[in-house]
């Protein structure tokens, strides 16, 4: 098996339940991996999960506004699993790099793993 990471993914969006979230935003921070069997050799990029086509993914979901980063991560889920049906795992981590959260230091964030069934 074979998984394609993109890691610290930085972006500046507007996600949250607390007042003034979706209109100043803030910081965020996402990691990506997939999982596949490739059916053969790899000598080329179409026999490959391309991680730019992973990225633009990620960025385009990651600058629509949403309550919650967990319906974020879910939404790039399916939306991955779609283009590449052949993945077979697909783990992403959103963390909040500045919660409003009082006198707290550091990131809040989930983690979403699925797995899928093998294409046969």
């Amino acid at each position: 098996m074979i998984a394609v990471h993109l890691k610290e993914l930085k972006f500046h969006a507007h996600h949250g339940l607390y007042a003034g979230e979706d209109k100043t935003g803030g910081p965020f921070e996402v990691n990506l991996s997939v999982y596949y069997e490739p059916a053969g050799p790899i000598t080329s990029i179409e026999q490959t999960i391309n991680y730019v086509a992973l990225f633009e993914i990620v960025k385009q979901r990651m600058m629509q506004k949403s309550s919650l980063i967990e319906t974020v991560a879910q939404d790039i889920c399916d939306t991955i699993k779609t283009r590449f049906p052949v993945i077979m795992e697909i783990k992403v981590e959103i963390d909040k790099c500045s919660p409003p959260i009082e006198n707290f230091q550091g990131k809040t964030g989930i983690t979403l793993h699925k797995t899928f069934n093998r294409i046969t």
